[in-house]
C-alpha cells in the first residue's frame, strides 16, 4: 500500500545487512573495512563531534550515549546547519563524524569541509555508495538499508544506529576500553536483535491499529522518554508531525515539570517510552505525573510489566532485549503509530507537503 510500510518492514534485513560480515561472532571484534584511518588515528582522539539534520541528528544522540560510555571519548551532537554558523573548537585531535542517508545533505556536507579546514578527520555515516560525503571522508561506514523511497526515513535511521553501535564497539576495541566479553555479548545482542524486530512487527502493527482509533484526530502529541530513549521520543513526534500533520513534541521525561506539564490535560495524548532499565523506577514517576493531570496516556514497555497495565489502558508490549540496543527497538512502535494515524487521516504517507527525501539546498 505505502513504501513506508514496506521500508518498516524491511528494517531486520537492512539491520542484518549493515552488521553482516562486519563482527565476528566468535570474538565480538569488529572489522570496518572502509574506516580508512590507523590505529593511532583513532587512540589519539580526544573529543569526537556528530553532525547530522533531522532523523539523522536523532541517531547521533543516541550515539552520544554509546560512545562515552563504552569509548569514554567526549562527544558533541550538532545540528549541521548550526555547526558551521559558531567558532569551532576543533584541531587534529578531534574527530568529525557526519551522518547521512543521502550523503548530500548540504549543510552537513559544508560542515564536514569546515571540519576538515581545522584539522580533523572526517568520518561519515552513509547508506550511497560514491556520495558526495563518502568521498570527501578519510573513511566511512556504510549502512546496507537499500533505496528508501518513502520521505519519513525509517529503515536508514535503524541502519544508521546499527552502524552507530557497530562504531562504538569498533573504537572500543581500539582504544582498549571494552573487554572482549563484553564486547561479544553487545555484538551477539545487535546481531539477534533483527530476529526480535521481525517477530514483533505483524504483532505491533495489528495491536497500534486498533489503539489508534482513539487518537488518530488528536489536535496535539506529546512523546517522553529518558535517557537512550529520549532522542526516539524526538524521533517519534518527528515522525507523526511529517507524515500525518499533528502537532507533535518530543520530550526529556524530566523536562515536563519544566514547562510542558501546563500542556498536559484529558484532552493531551503523550506516548511515554518506559521499558525496564536503568532509568525506569524515574520514567514512572514521571508518566504517574501525567495520569495524575488526566493526560491520555500510551506506554511502550517491557514485556511482563504489569505495572504499566494500572497506569493506562493502552500499553505497547516489547521483547526484553539488551538496554543499550532499547533505542532500536523501540523506534519501531513510534514509526507503525505515526504510519497508522497518517494512513487512517488519508495523508499522503510517501509523499508529504512541503518535504524531500534528500535536502541538497541551504
Amino acid at each position: 500500500k505505502h513504501f513506508m510500510l514496506k521500508e518498516i518492514y524491511e528494517q531486520p534485513q537492512a539491520i542484518i545487512d549493515t552488521v553482516s560480515g562486519r563482527i565476528n561472532p566468535e570474538t565480538g571484534s569488529v572489522t570496518l573495512p572502509e574506516m580508512n584511518l590507523s590505529d593511532e588515528d583513532l587512540t589519539g582522539i580526544d573529543r569526537i563531534f556528530l553532525v547530522a539534520c533531522g532523523t539523522s541528528w536523532h541517531a547521533a544522540l543516541v550515539a552520544k550515549y554509546w560512545i562515552e560510555r563504552w569509548a569514554g571519548i567526549p562527544v558533541e551532537v550538532d545540528i549541521a546547519s548550526e555547526f558551521r554558523y559558531r567558532k569551532l573548537l576543533i584541531n587534529e585531535r578531534v574527530l568529525t563524524v557526519a551522518i547521512s542517508q543521502s550523503g548530500e545533505t548540504a549543510d552537513t556536507l559544508a560542515g564536514i569541509r569546515l571540519a576538515k579546514e581545522l584539522g580533523s578527520k572526517i568520518v561519515t555515516i552513509c547508506n550511497v555508495v560514491g556520495s558526495t560525503m563518502t568521498r570527501e571522508a578519510h573513511g566511512t561506514v556504510y549502512t546496507h538499508a537499500g533505496p528508501e523511497i518513502g520521505v519519513a526515513s525509517t529503515k536508514a535511521f535503524t541502519s544508521q544506529l546499527a552502524a552507530l553501535f557497530l562504531f562504538t564497539l569498533f573504537l572500543a576495541e581500539k582504544r582498549g576500553t571494552m573487554d572482549a566479553k563484553t564486547r561479544l555479548e553487545l555484538g551477539k545482542e545487535l546481531i539477534s536483535l533483527a530476529t526480535v524486530i521481525e517477530k514483533v512487527l505483524p504483532v505491533l502493527q495489528d495491536e497500534i491499529k486498533e489503539l489508534i482509533e482513539n487518537y488518530y484526530d488528536s489536535r496535539d502529541f506529546l512523546f517522553v522518554g529518558r535517557g537512550l530513549n529520549f532522542p526516539i521520543a524526538l524521533e517519534g513526534a518527528l515522525k507523526l508531525k511529517e507524515i500525518s500533520y499533528i502537532h507533535a513534541e518530543g520530550y526529556a521525561s524530566g523536562e515536563l515539570k519544566h514547562g510542558p506539564i501546563a500542556l498536559i490535560d484529558k484532552d493531551m495524548p503523550i506516548l511515554g517510552i518506559t521499558p525496564r532499565d536503568a532509568v525506569y523506577q524515574k520514567s514512572i514517576s514521571n508518566v504517574e505525573e501525567i495520569k495524575a493531570r488526566q493526560g491520555r496516556l500510551i506506554l511502550i514497555g517491557t514485556k511482563g510489566d504489569d505495572h504499566l497495565k494500572t497506569i493506562t489502558d493502552d500499553v505497547l508490549y516489547l521483547p526484553e532485549v539488551h538496554e543499550e540496543l532499547n533505542p532500536i527497538l523501540y523506534t519501531i512502535p513510534a514509526q507503525l503509530l505515526s504510519y497508522e494515524i497518517a494512513s487512517r487521516r488519508g495523508c499522503d504517507v510517501d509523499q508529504p507537503r512541503n518535504l524531500a527525501k534528500s535536502v541538497t539546498v541551504e
